[in-house]
């Protein structure tokens, strides 16, 4: 029997994106970022508990198929790494906390990927037996790959991303995995069994159901977020970081585990999960910094926004915790101070005359 090719060329292309990714985590931003524990439990929270526990309710309600069904629940299983810290950084979210969930996610996808793709397929297919036809060693062997190369990028970040020479390595190895990303989706894109991936002519349900775990995500993130009264960049980034999922992993594993017209169906749903999400995402993005969420000022031009680094500024408008009365209070405060500080410097000075006065007389 000939050696199936694509999952292993699939599994080396994920292994090196994975490990260019998670190199370019710099760990100085968890001595910044670490003690903010409420906002990186509620992304913790929302990645791996909420978006998994969305995509099995869609996967329910939408009645999917094996194929479809699997697919989605690998996908809303895998965080998406470093790519999040894109759309964090160029619309001026929180990009301190991304880059910490990132490291944070990075580490416990090792785990609640595995546990929540096991524990989900069985119980949306626990009746099917099809369920029992699934190659749990080709998904288990496309998990390991994952663990490794999270291991490998970790380890090359910890022993060499700090100092001078860690800027450099973290550049590299973050061009380096996007380069075998893009090499994975046109490996997955030209090589499937079934042949040509169509994401045209389906029925209506392939286009709205991926996308319902994207939308139900952002408003559980904001509405948690804001109960937890995160700062409203916080907020941002924890939504962000909850719905951008690495769908590289459900792609490769669509090559390990189906085969002829399954394997295509299951990359069409990978594929169309890979561009709403981007979509969907960006117009969130867009919304937000108009009500002034992010640190870019909300009437700043949108090229500027795009390319300017607003990260040292406080919050493009005020939390909604801040009043007008808050600020009123403040400037007059400030006013007091700088008034006493006046009063303080004339009697130092009346105090340096008297002393030049006492200086005289005893002279």
């Amino acid at each position: 029997m000939a050696l199936n090719y694509r999952p292993v060329v699939a599994n080396i292309l994920l292994f090196f994106l994975i490990f260019g990714m998670s190199a370019t985590v710099n760990f100085s931003h968890f001595k910044e970022q670490i003690t903010n524990g409420r906002a990186i439990a509620t992304g913790v929270f929302l990645q791996f508990i909420i978006l998994p526990l969305l995509g099995f309710a869609v996967v329910k309600v939408a009645n999917f198929d094996f194929v479809w069904g699997i697919t989605l629940l690998i996908i809303t299983a895998s965080p998406g790494g470093a790519y999040s810290n894109l759309f964090c950084s160029l619309f001026n979210a929180d990009m301190a906390l991304s880059v910490t969930m990132t490291a944070i996610s990075t580490i416990l996808s090792t785990g609640f990927l595995p546990l929540n793709v096991f524990v989900y397929s069985k119980l949306a297919y626990s009746n099917d037996p099809v369920l029992d036809t699934l190659d749990w060693l080709s998904l288990g062997i496309t998990i390991i790959v994952v663990v490794a190369a999270v291991s490998a990028g970790i380890l090359l970040t910890y022993l060499y991303g700090n100092g001078s020479s860690g800027k450099i390595v973290r550049n590299i190895a973050n061009k380096f995995g996007n380069a075998r990303g893009l090499g994975l989706v046109l490996f997955t894109s030209l090589t499937p069994e079934g042949g040509r991936i169509i994401i045209t002519n389906r029925e209506p349900i392939f286009y709205y159901a991926p996308i319902l775990p994207m939308i139900l995500g952002l408003l559980c993130s904001n509405i948690i977020s804001t109960l937890m009264r995160l700062k409203q960049p916080e907020r941002v980034t924890v939504s962000i970081e909850c719905v951008y999922q690495n769908t590289g992993i459900a792609m490769t594993s669509c090559l390990a585990l189906f085969t002829g017209d399954d394997q295509s169906r299951g990359l069409a749903i990978a594929f169309w999960y890979t561009g709403m999400q981007g979509a969907i995402i960006i117009v969130y993005c867009l919304v937000v910094w108009k009500f002034g969420w992010t640190k870019a000022p909300a009437n700043e031009n949108f090229i500027t926004v795009l390319f300017t680094n607003f990260q040292h500024t406080e919050e493009g408008c005020k939390d909604t915790t801040t009043t007008s009365a808050d600020a009123d209070g403040a400037a007059a405060t400030s006013a007091a101070l700088e008034e006493e500080q006046g009063q303080v410097g004339d009697v130092k000075s009346d105090d340096r005359e008297a002393n030049h006065t006492t200086d005289d007389i005893l002279l």
